[in-house]
C-alpha cells in the first residue's frame, strides 16, 4: 500500500485528540448543541469529525463567538493549534514533508482513514453477527459509544478508547476497511496466533481474497 499523502490532515487530528472534548453540551441546549454538532459529522466516524471541526475554525479565523454559536470549546481548540504547531516544527526538523492528498480528490478521506489505521492498528473491534462487537485479540465484547458520530455499524473500527461504566463501550471510532489492516500491519494480524473466532474467519478471507487477486494479476 503506497503511503497515504495527509501528514498535513493527521497532524491536525493528532492535536484534536491531545486536547479535551471540543464539543459542548449544556443540559439546558442539548437539542440545540446536537444539531450543532451535526454539521460537523463526516460518515465514516469521529477523527474525520474533529478534522471537519478544525478546519472550519481555522476558515472562521478562529474566532470564539463563533465557537459559543457553535457549542464547540474554545480554549480545546486553541490547545489543539498549539500542539499542531509542536508537532509541525518537529516535522521540520526531521525533515518531514508536510503534505496533503488534493481535497477535491475521491482518496483524500480514505488516505486519512489508512493513515490512522497504520498507527492505532492494534485497537480495532470487529461486529460480531450478534451486533456487538469484539475487540481484536483480546476478544472483549464492546458496544459503540453513544457519544460517537457513526451512525451506522461498520464490519471493522477503529477506536481511541476503551471506556467501562454499565457497559464495555468503546470512544472516538472510525470506519476502516478490514484489508488495510493485512496492509499495514501483517505481522499482528498473523492467523497463525490468532484466537479462533468471527473475525479470524474475516481475516482469512481477506488473506484468501489477496492471494486470488495477486495471482489473477500473473
Amino acid at each position: 500500500m503506497a503511503p497515504p499523502r495527509c501528514s498535513n490532515e493527521i497532524l491536525s487530528i493528532a492535536a484534536m485528540l491531545s486536547s479535551p472534548n471540543v464539543f459542548l453540551r449544556p443540559r439546558e441546549a442539548a437539542k440545540a448543541a446536537d444539531e450543532a454538532k451535526a454539521r460537523f459529522t463526516h460518515i465514516d466516524g469521529d477523527h474525520l469529525t474533529m478534522l471537519n471541526v478544525f478546519h472550519a475554525w481555522k476558515s472562521h479565523n478562529e474566532d470564539s463567538n463563533w465557537c459559543y454559536e457553535h457549542f464547540l470549546n474554545f480554549r480545546s481548540l486553541k490547545s489543539a493549534d498549539s500542539v499542531r504547531t509542536q508537532l509541525s516544527r518537529i516535522c521540520t526538523r526531521m525533515n518531514l514533508k508536510l503534505v496533503s492528498t488534493p481535497f477535491e480528490s475521491k482518496e483524500y478521506y480514505s488516505n486519512i482513514r489508512k493513515a490512522v489505521t497504520s498507527g492505532f492498528f492494534m485497537q480495532v473491534a470487529h461486529l460480531q453477527r450478534q451486533g456487538q462487537y469484539m475487540t481484536v485479540k483480546d476478544n472483549q465484547v464492546v458496544h459503540l459509544h453513544p457519544s460517537t458520530c457513526l451512525d451506522h455499524k461498520p464490519e471493522w473500527v477503529l477506536y481511541q478508547e476503551f471506556v467501562l461504566t454499565t457497559k464495555n463501550y468503546i470512544r472516538t471510532c472510525l470506519d476502516i476497511n478490514g484489508e488495510w489492516l493485512i496492509d499495514v500491519a501483517p505481522h499482528y494480524f498473523d492467523l497463525s496466533n490468532f484466537p479462533p473466532g468471527e473475525c479470524k474467519r474475516a481475516l482469512e478471507r481477506m488473506y484468501a481474497k489477496k492471494e486470488k487477486d495477486k495471482s489473477d494479476r500473473f
